[in-house]
Parts: C-alpha cells; structure tokens; sequence
C-alpha cells in the first residue's frame, strides 16, 4: 500500500469514525427528542382522558345543584300550598259558623273597624238570611264607646262571602272576610308556617 492510499484510508477512517460519531449523536439527539415527545404525548394524552371526566364531574355537579334547587322549590310551593289550604279553610270555617258565633265575630270586627261618624253597613245575602233578630240592638251596643258611631244595615246585599263593607258617604271600607285575610295574608302565613313547619 503506497503513502497516498495509507492516507487516503487514514481519512476515510477518520470520516467514517466521525460519521458514525454524528449518527451517534443525531440518534442519541433523536431518542431524547423522541423520548419528550412520547413523555408530551402521555402527558397530553392524560389530559384528553381527563377531559372527559372533569366535563362529566362537572355535568353531575350541576345536575346535583339542579336537583337541589328543584327539589327546594317543590318543598317550597308544598308549603305554601298547605299554608294556602290551611288559610282557605280557615276562612270558610269563620263564614260556616253557628250564627251566634259568627255575628259576634262581627260585631269584634265592626268595633275594630267602624268611624266616628254615621254610615251603612253592608252584608251578604246568606248574611242578612240568617242575622238574629236583635242584632241591631247589639250592633249599637258594640260601637256605643266610639264617639258619633252609628250604622244602619242597609238592605242592598253587597256581593261578598261573609264579612261587611262600611260606606261612609262616598267612602266604602271593605272589610269581607276575603279582604281582611288579604291584607292580613303575609302575617298570616308567617304565622302558619312557624306553626306548621319550625
């Protein structure tokens, strides 16, 4: 082997050594890209198969908190509608009265209600059937104690379901029952509803 072939092997030696050093190093490189990448892929992977299950928490979650408040606003009305039954009754219980008991729940509320001067006091047909025979007398009586007070029944039935209406000229104060537990009706079921449910 001559000088230059000696030399030219040295340097296809030395080429072919640093060639096998860079396709060393390029694949030592490309293993750990490949290796962060894989390492990536699990990692993004993890998060997809995640995904699904943090959307599926939250779906059940709201789920719960929509149930719950479903289920607080049907306990709710149940409340009111037995407050509202129980109010209902009440009012038809008062207006069902023996007669006696009835008109001195009357004359309670007339007193109560009545003005320092002189009106008419209105009552329903089934009313004016079944006033006692005195009750003008005890009427007078009830409001003998409030200063110019005096009320006569007039004969004109007033369409209401028990309870009166007082007319003082132009004036008319409706005090039929249906009106004095409107506007008695939030104390009312207060009242009911610490009875019934605290």
């Amino acid at each position: 082997m001559t000088g230059l072939e000696k030399i030219i092997k040295a340097i296809e030696a030395e080429a072919q050594a640093s060639v096998d050093k860079i396709i060393a190093e390029a694949k030592e490189e490309a293993g750990k890209i490949l290796s962060i990448a894989e390492e990536e892929a699990k990692q993004e992977c993890a998060k997809i198969a995640e995904k699904p299950a943090l959307e599926a928490k939250a779906i059940i979650s709201r789920a719960e908190s929509g149930a719950k408040l479903i289920k607080r606003q049907m306990i709710l009305d149940a409340k009111q509608q037995a407050i509202s039954d129980i109010i209902c009754k009440a009012k038809n219980k008062l207006t069902s009265l023996p007669d006696t008991e009835y008109f001195e729940i009357i004359l309670q509320l007339v007193k109560k209600h009545a003005h320092t001067q002189q009106g008419i006091i209105k009552f329903s047909k089934a009313d004016l059937d079944r006033m006692p025979k005195k009750f003008e007398k005890s009427l007078d009586s009830a409001i003998k104690e409030i200063p110019n007070a005096s009320l006569t029944i007039s004969k004109e039935c007033a369409m209401i379901n028990g309870g009166f209406i007082l007319v003082y000229g132009d004036i008319e104060e409706n005090c039929s029952f249906d009106a004095l537990f409107n506007e008695a009706k939030e104390e009312l079921q207060d009242k009911v509803n610490a009875f019934l449910f605290e």
